[in-house]
């Protein structure tokens, strides 16, 4: 089985390109959604956060993500230890998923795949890219929410140049090159390395 970590930035695409690989009858996995389901259901991940921050991290047993952003939004380390309690644990589900698929190819969308060094444990990595200016309006109508506050996001990521020179494939989401023709020619490319694989083994 070949594991394929998918990343974009903000207003990238990603979740669109992972709805085609869907669509084709490939299984994807969402390290965001299991993330914050993790945090609300692991126990683990609950006393470690509370020993980070205090019993306030959470209300009601649901984790209050306002106070958490507020705390990590300027603050690397804090962020980088927050990563450290959730990641690992993401990264167990997603293998114990994988082990349950039938697929020879899977998928595993992460926001920072790059930036957790989480991909170096993929076959290969596919990287979303888009124009700035067509990222940031993207996300201000998705978000309903001023330029400003968008850049400030932004900010908090890896540029498209950071990423791009770590990934197996690129897929430009500029609304000029067709996606389907990118993400066909990237299937082909894996479905043949996977044939290899099964062949080897």
């Amino acid at each position: 089985m070949l594991k394929v970590g998918i990343t974009g930035g903000i207003g990238s695409g990603k979740s669109y390109v992972c709805s085609i690989l869907e669509h084709l009858g490939f299984p994807v996995f969402y390290s965001d959604k299991s993330a914050k389901i993790l945090i609300e259901t692991n126990d683990s991940i609950k006393q470690e956060l509370i020993h980070l921050f205090g019993n306030e991290i959470y209300k009601d047993n649901k984790l209050d993500k306002i106070r958490l952003s507020n705390l990590i939004f300027t603050d690397n380390l804090l962020l980088e230890k927050v990563n450290s309690i959730i990641h690992p644990n993401v990264r167990e589900c997603f293998n114990n998923w994988a082990s349950f698929q039938k697929s020879n190819i899977v998928f595993n969308e992460a926001a920072i795949l790059f930036e957790t060094d989480i991909y170096k444990t993929f076959d290969y990595t596919v990287l979303i890219t888009a124009p700035l200016d067509l990222k940031i309006e993207r996300v201000m109508k998705r978000d309903s929410c001023k330029k400003e506050d968008v850049l400030t996001r932004m900010n908090n990521q890896w540029t498209d140049e950071q990423k791009s020179h770590l990934a197996s494939f690129i897929i430009s989401n500029d609304e000029k090159i067709s996606l389907i023709s990118q993400v066909d020619n990237i299937l082909k490319e894996l479905i043949h390395s996977s044939n290899l694989r099964g062949k080897r083994s």
